[in-house]
C-alpha cells in the first residue's frame, strides 16, 4: 500500500519568487498557528495559573513523540534524508542508538529551551516577551561566531543593535517590569541560540531531517523531564489541580501541544515553499499581531510612550535585518 510522506526540506524542489496559492496558505498558517501558540500558552499558564511548566512541556514532548511514531510506523514520514519506504528500522527506536547518542548535544539546550519558554510565557506579558524574544538574533550571532567562527557584515550588526536598543528603552520604561521575568526571556534566547546553531551540524553528521533530530529530542529528554516532575511532585499536584478536568483548560492544553508540533513542522515548510523574504516578513508580522493580541487578550502592558517606541524601534531594527539577510548581505 503506498503513503503519502510530508513533504521535506531536501524533497521540495526550488521554487520561483512569485508566491503561489499553496505558498500563501502555508505563509498564512505559518503566521496564525504561531500567534496562537502562544496565545493558548499563555492562557493555560496565566489565566488559569496552571503553575506546572515542566508537567506542560512534558505534555508536548508526550504528543510529539505519540505523532512521530504513528506517522513512522505508517511510513508517511522519514527520519533521515537517505531513508526510503523500504528502509528497515528498529520498529522501537527508529534510529539506531549510536545515531541517538550523537544527538546529545543537542538535546540538553533543546530540553532547557521548552523547559524556560514555558516560564518565560508565564512570567511576562505578551507584547513585551514577542519584543525581547527579537534579541535572539543577537546572542545566536555570538553562538555562531564562537563556535563557527562565523562573521556578519556591518549593516547587520547595526541592525541587531537597533533590536536591542528598542527592546532596552522598551523595558527601561514598562511599568509592569519584572526583572525575573525579563531574566528568564534571555535565559530562553540564550537556549535558543545554541539549540539553533547545534541543529545544523548534528544534523548534518547524524543524517537526520527535522522529525529525525525531534525524534530523538522527545527519546532523550521525555525521561528527564517525566523523572524531574515526579521527584519534585508536580505530577502528584497536576492530579489536584482545581481546573484539571474543566474542558477549556483541557482544551488549551490539547491544543498547546498540537501546535508545538505543528510549528516544529511548518517552519521548515513555510522556508521551502516560499522564498526567505516571504519566511522573514511573516515572522515579523506575527510578532505584530501576537504583541496586539496579547494586549487585548492579557493586558499587563499600561500605556507609556516610550514603551510603545521601544517596541516600534525593535520591530523597525527586525525588518532591516530581515532585509539584509534576503539580499545577502
Amino acid at each position: 500500500m503506498e503513503h503519502t510522506k510530508l513533504p521535506l526540506s531536501d524533497e521540495i524542489p526550488y521554487k520561483s519568487s512569485s508566491m503561489t496559492r499553496k505558498g500563501a496558505y502555508v505563509a498564512l498558517s505559518y503566521m496564525v498557528s504561531s500567534v496562537l501558540l502562544i496565545m493558548f500558552n499563555k492562557a493555560a499558564l496565566s489565566s488559569y495559573r496552571f503553575p506546572f511548566t515542566t508537567v506542560m512541556s512534558l505534555s508536548q514532548m508526550a504528543c510529539a513523540f505519540v505523532i512521530l511514531y504513528v506517522l513512522k510506523s505508517l511510513m508517511i514520514i522519514s527520519f533521515t534524508t537517505a531513508e526510503s519506504k523500504s528502509s528497515s528500522y528498529n520498529p522501537v527506536m527508529f534510529v539506531p542508538s549510536r545515531t541517538l547518542a550523537q544527538t546529545l548535544p543537542l538535546a540538553l539546550p533543546y530540553l532547557l529551551y521548552v523547559v524556560v519558554t514555558m516560564e518565560a510565557v508565564r512570567g511576562i506579558n505578551v507584547p513585551m516577551y514577542t519584543t525581547l524574544r527579537r534579541t535572539t538574533i543577537a546572542f545566536t550571532m555570538m553562538m555562531e561566531y564562537f563556535i563557527g567562527g562565523k562573521r556578519h557584515s556591518n549593516i547587520v550588526i547595526i541592525s541587531v543593535g537597533v533590536i536591542i536598543f528598542g527592546a532596552f528603552i522598551a523595558g527601561a520604561r514598562d511599568l509592569a517590569f519584572d526583572s525575573y521575568g525579563y531574566s528568564i526571556v534571555f535565559i530562553e534566547n540564550m537556549c535558543k541560540a545554541v539549540y539553533l546553531t547545534s541543529v545544523s551540524r548534528v544534523g548534518k553528521s547524524t543524517g537526520l531531517n527535522v522529525f529525525g533530530l525531534m525524534w530523538c529530542n522527545v527519546v532523550l529528554c521525555g525521561p528527564i523531564l517525566l523523572l524531574w516532575s515526579a521527584l519534585r511532585g508536580e505530577l502528584q499536584s497536576t492530579l489536584k489541580f482545581p481546573y484539571l478536568l474543566f474542558p477549556g483548560f483541557q482544551a488549551l492544553i490539547f491544543l498547546s501541544c498540537a501546535f508545538t508540533f505543528f510549528m516544529n513542522y511548518i517552519v521548515v515548510l513555510n522556508t521551502t515553499i516560499n522564498s526567505a523574504l516571504t519566511q522573514a516578513i511573516c515572522s515579523n508580522l506575527k510578532d505584530v499581531f501576537t504583541s496586539g493580541f496579547g494586549w487585548l487578550l492579557f493586558g499587563g502592558l499600561p500605556y507609556d510612550l516610550f514603551n510603545v517606541l521601544g517596541q516600534s524601534i525593535g520591530f523597525l531594527g527586525s525588518c532591516l535585518y530581515a532585509y539584509c539577510k534576503t539580499r545577502g548581505k
